[in-house]
């Protein structure tokens, strides 16, 4: 099945890639999800043992893949060097006014 502009609709799977800051340590954690909203709750609820003892944390970034493929290439680039310094000058701004 094809849409007006003859793109292929296929049944696409939301997944995000995301970057939280930890306000008590400041740094950076990076992950994927398919439910953002409630990824980001179970984050600020302490039940994610990765940001548990980092708490509180605010969502700072996300990208929106189509698959979960993409989702984890896309948080394994970000954990990169070459991604952390994507991400520091995409956020230039955001890092400047902490």
């Amino acid at each position: 099945m094809a849409s007006k502009r003859g793109v292929p609709v296929t049944n696409i799977s939301m997944h995000y890639t995301y970057v939280l800051l930890s306000k008590k340590d400041n740094k950076l954690y990076t992950g994927y999800t398919n439910n953002l909203k409630q990824r980001i709750r179970k984050h600020s609820s302490g039940q994610v043992i990765s940001t548990k003892a980092r708490l509180p944390i605010q969502l700072i970034y996300y990208e929106v893949c189509g698959n979960k493929k993409d989702a984890r290439a896309r948080e394994k680039y970000l954990k990169s060097e070459m991604g952390k310094r994507y991400l520091k000058n995409r956020l230039r701004n955001y890092f400047e006014n902490l």
